[in-house]
């Protein structure tokens, strides 16, 4: 749906087209969308529900022709919607990122960055969103303030009357514990070195460890460390060999090593078992407690860090460019205040997890044969090649079920709208990479701009753009930001028929200045 920050985007984008089309330029437009794979595949998901179907039910096939229907129905309107603003692009040139060339070229930049030894498999700690069951990058995660209950638990040291206390806001994750942690120069602990400790409720007997990690002045000094749950408790239990017992299900539930309250969803089991411990006297106390907790983007739900065989992009390499470029001004940010944020983000760059467990979007082109070993190759009958020149079993041969990461094929936008990757000797390619002008939003110069720039210089040696405008975001006369919930957005088309789409535009400009959010006042577009 159209809103006045496309508006302001495509306004924006309009003027600096027409103004080099003026100036005699040959001005080139690409126009068009990308496939959106977590936030369609929900929407698609919902749908079906609605009609009584179940996702399950149904065959990657049968799904896929329904997620193409949906494509078909909506994913015009915003082009025809970005029509009516006076956008003059090259219409004939636009592309989707599922169109079958520019999936192509997704592949091919797969089995490239592969071969490279840029991509990896492997087992890590991910960013699990429940609702959309399937992994998230980092940058795909909103960090939120949330009142939450801290909640200090009695573990009863074996052999003895003692108890030592826990403080945690995560009750349910007790039957995942490992170990309990205290700091070694802690003096209130030092007689429980060596000793033993069982878990409330189940009853299961977990090592007292020690380790500099544990902050003496947090909650009582005393950690739970719970591997499978949390990153931090992962890295310890890897250093100190402890097994890894994850107690979650896919969906967020309880599963058969929690032993309580199996099939219970995880919120609703935090508040049955802090009763189950209030019930056996064990809970010391609770207190309210204010915290940070992740939350999916796309779906909103709470994330869980969850280990998980994933496909991985290594960036520290490959992302080093991507920051001279802006460094040294090939590529100049516009405001310029955008560039330290940028820059703090390329130098602690993390390897990028681009596998998704969804069926709408590019499917990994890796194979698995009846051993659980896999190769990479484009397509069945290459696969069983190479399985046979590694001297491997060729039987019961399946591809990869998890897709690409969206933004691993809007990342080759600029080279695709033009065939570059697939045909880089074309003349469209050749006549206008780099391109000139990027204009989109600061909340997507990570997830977007800067795998544009690492992409484009790894296949080309040379930068896919050379300014990037970060617009503002457009407020009310109020500064509130213009959004749904708030009913202070005016619907754009609906404007343009009582001003007309330049007075509209006229309108936004006025309002705008240079990358600042600005705050939109309809008596700008009555001026």
């Amino acid at each position: 749906v159209l809103h006045m920050g496309h508006m302001l985007n495509n306004t924006i984008q309009d003027v600096l087209i027409r103004r080099a089309r003026m100036q005699g330029k040959n001005a080139c437009w690409v126009p068009g969308t990308d496939h959106a794979s977590i936030a369609t595949e929900a929407k698609v998901v919902a749908m079906l529900k609605e009609q009584g179907i179940d996702k399950k039910s149904l065959t990657r096939e049968d799904f896929l022709k329904h997620a193409w229907e949906w494509k078909e129905k909506y994913g015009g309107i915003i082009l025809k919607k970005i029509k009516k603003l006076g956008a003059s692009c090259d219409w004939e040139r636009t592309k989707f990122t599922m169109d079958p060339d520019l999936s192509e070229a997704v592949i091919d930049t797969f089995i490239k960055f592969y071969k490279d030894g840029y991509i990896y498999r492997g087992v890590r700690m991910v960013n699990w969103d429940p609702q959309g069951k399937t992994a998230l990058s980092d940058e795909e995660v909103i960090r939120k303030e949330v009142n939450q209950k801290l909640y200090y638990i009695r573990y009863k040291i074996k052999d003895s009357d003692e108890y030592i206390i826990i403080a945690t806001t995560r009750p349910e994750t007790i039957m995942a514990d490992s170990a309990i942690c205290i700091n070694p120069n802690d003096e209130r602990y030092q007689h429980l070195k060596g000793k033993k400790v069982i878990i409330p409720l189940v009853n299961r007997e977990i090592p007292i460890i020690e380790d500099e990690y544990v902050q003496m002045e947090f909650g009582t000094g005393c950690l739970k460390v719970t591997p499978a749950h949390d990153l931090n408790d992962y890295e310890l239990g890897q250093k100190h060999n402890l097994p890894v017992i994850d107690i979650l299900n896919d969906d967020g539930t309880l599963n058969e090593k929690a032993e309580i309250l199996v099939g219970e969803d995880r919120f609703i089991a935090r508040k049955k078992v802090a009763k189950l411990l209030e019930e056996v006297d064990q809970i010391e106390k609770i207190e309210d407690y204010k915290s940070q907790v992740g939350f999916s983007e796309r779906t909103d739900a709470a994330i869980e860090p969850k280990l998980s065989m994933q496909w991985f992009c290594k960036m520290d390499e490959i992302a080093k460019p991507a920051l001279s470029y802006v460094e040294d001004g090939t590529i100049k940010l516009i405001p310029e205040k955008f560039f330290a944020s940028y820059k703090h983000w390329m130098e602690n760059v993390k390897d990028w997890c681009i596998s998704r467990q969804l069926w709408w979007g590019q499917r990994i082109p890796a194979w698995y044969n009846d051993n659980n070993e896999w190769v990479v190759a484009k397509t069945e009958e290459e696969a069983v090649k190479e399985f046979e020149a590694q001297g491997k079993s060729t039987a019961a041969i399946r591809q990869e079920d998890d897709v690409l990461d969206t933004w691993f094929s809007s990342g080759l936008w600029p080279m695709s709208v033009f065939d570059g990757v697939r045909n880089p000797e074309n003349e469209d390619f050749k006549y206008y990479y780099p391109t000139n002008d990027l204009v989109t939003a600061p909340e997507i110069l990570f997830f977007w701009v800067a795998r544009m720039i690492i992409m484009g210089h790894d296949y080309t040696q040379k930068p896919p753009f050379r300014n990037v405008y970060l617009t503002g975001i457009v407020r009310d006369k109020l500064g509130r930001k213009m959004s749904k919930s708030l009913g202070n957005s005016p619907d754009p088309i609906e404007l343009m028929e009582q001003y007309g789409t330049d007075g509209v535009r006229v309108g936004m400009l006025l309002s705008s200045p240079a990358g600042n959010d600005l705050m939109f006042d309809v008596s700008y577009c009555e001026q």
